[in-house]
């Protein structure tokens, strides 16, 4: 969030990243801002009235990719008609509002939520998330391409869904891309988190007993599919749910869907890949970048105007945002040390140890 820079306009000025981070090493592959700091909006504004923007469909446009005022306001009104009430809680109940919110969109793959509070930068101009998010899958399809196998677990979106499968739409119908969708209950309290687990080593407990003969990893192994026998459609597209079988703190209440599910996996392939599923690694660099980078933290409500927030740390140039999280993905992948005394790097193989902020600073100049 940006905080206003004009005291007759005290609107915020909101920009989301896309991130993905591998669920093993923790090292963030990329992280993408919904915001171009080169494009001049009164220029970009006239030249798109000029060449007759607005006279076509969305697509068809030469800035097709940058949020254009006229089509900010009219989305505003648009996102005040459709707006559903808030679903927490329950997580069946959140999965199910997901997908009829996107059911309520003009185009699925459009996820930015708009409202009055909220207004264009003066430098700068934001880029429609739909695209952040498909050059987001396109770089990630450069990146990884020599890869023997990539497995995407995606917080639950039909923008996510959309960008990954058409990004890797060859590598799936080879047999060497599967997508999940994973959505987590984040509104559990501590309480209801502790009796997850409670229920969940109790049931461990029993399977120990009706089941003597087999190890914890068989155990397991059964309780998931335990979990799919139950699976569950949910959504539009009846999409097939999974609830996990393995709480812990950080995901206490989670489901999964198989987007993928053409591959004709064996039952316990398929539970595994279950197990696999979560989305900690991407979960942890965010929450570290809300408490380390104290420009960036969440921002409190304005007593004058409570849908409106200001923060004293909080940056007034938008093109700030971005630089803050190139820097701070470097230091976290190859400058901070985790439990093991490594950094995601470092678990990667991309460094042979910890990398000073030092020789990132003068490294140029050492070149």
């Amino acid at each position: 969030m940006i905080n206003w820079s004009d005291a007759d306009d005290r609107r915020n000025i909101i920009f989301r990243a896309v991130g993905s981070a591998d669920n093993t090493t923790g090292y963030v592959l990329g992280l993408h801002l919904n915001f171009d700091p080169l494009m001049d909006p009164d220029l970009i504004e006239r030249d798109a009235i000029a060449s007759g923007d607005y006279e076509v469909k969305p697509a068809y446009r030469r800035y097709a990719r940058l949020w254009l005022r006229r089509d900010y306001i009219d989305a505003i009104k648009k996102a005040r008609a459709q707006r559903l009430g808030a679903h927490v809680g329950f997580l069946r109940e959140g999965i199910a509002a997901t997908y009829q919110d996107a059911d309520n969109r003009d185009d699925v793959e459009v996820f930015e939520n708009l409202d009055d509070d909220l207004a264009l930068p003066k430098d700068g101009m934001p880029v429609r998330g739909e695209y952040t998010m498909y050059g987001h899958f396109l770089f990630l399809r450069r990146l990884l391409d020599n890869t023997e196998k990539v497995r995407f677990f995606l917080d639950q979106d039909s923008a996510f869904r959309a960008a990954c499968l058409s990004a890797f739409s060859d590598r799936i119908r080879e047999g060497r891309c599967d997508a999940f969708y994973v959505r987590i209950n984040a509104e559990a309290t501590i309480d209801e988190k502790r009796q997850i687990l409670a229920d969940n080593r109790r049931h461990m407990k029993a399977m120990r007993q009706r089941y003597p003969d087999l190890e914890d990893w068989q155990l397991k192994l059964l309780m998931i599919k335990e979990k799919m026998a139950q699976v569950v459609n949910i959504g539009t597209w009846q999409d097939r749910w999974v609830e996990q079988s393995f709480p812990n703190m950080g995901e206490p209440e989670k489901a999964m869907c198989y987007l993928t599910d053409i591959q004709g996996y064996d039952k316990d392939h398929l539970a595994w890949l279950y197990n696999k599923a979560s989305l900690h690694a991407i979960d942890r660099f965010f929450m570290q970048v809300r408490r380390r980078l104290s420009l960036l933290e969440r921002p409190i409500s304005s007593s004058a105007s409570p849908g409106r927030r200001w923060f004293g740390y909080g940056p007034y140039k938008p093109v700030m945002v971005g630089k803050l999280l190139d820097i701070f993905r470097v230091f976290y992948n190859f400058v901070e040390v985790g439990m093991n005394k490594q950094t995601p790097a470092m678990r990667l193989g991309l460094a042979k140890g910890k990398i000073t902020v030092e020789d990132i600073v003068y490294y140029q100049q050492q070149n």
